[in-house]
């Protein structure tokens, strides 16, 4: 062999194995791409999942809150309701206990005076 010959099959080689080497790294920036295709995609469902939660947990919380404010409305309506009709009865009873006193100690007087 002529050394012409020598070095275009060397060449030959040398371009095969550089060909194999660029195949080999287009792989694998294939796969890297492909990786960061997947982890992206499940980076972006867990910040959904997470947004959605946290949503869910804040209109539980209002919804939780109002139920709250309006029992305790609802507590406090009874309560004043309660008081002011016990006030009223009360009223009404010492204004009749005072009003029987005066007529008996009247009538007491009338027949005092009388006799």
């Amino acid at each position: 062999m002529t050394k012409k010959k020598k070095k275009e099959k060397k060449n030959k080689r040398t371009s095969i194995i550089s060909k194999r080497k660029t195949s080999y790294v287009v792989a694998a920036a294939v796969i890297v791409v492909a990786v960061v295709e997947v982890l992206v995609v499940i980076v972006v469902v867990v910040v959904v999942v997470v947004v959605v939660v946290v949503v869910v947990v804040v209109v539980v919380v209002v919804v939780v809150v109002v139920v709250v404010i309006v029992v305790v409305m609802i507590v406090v309506t009874v309560v004043v309701v309660v008081v002011v009709v016990v006030v009223v009865v009360v009223v009404v009873v010492v204004v009749v206990v005072v009003v029987e006193v005066v007529v008996e100690v009247v009538v007491v007087v009338v027949i005092i005076i009388e006799t």
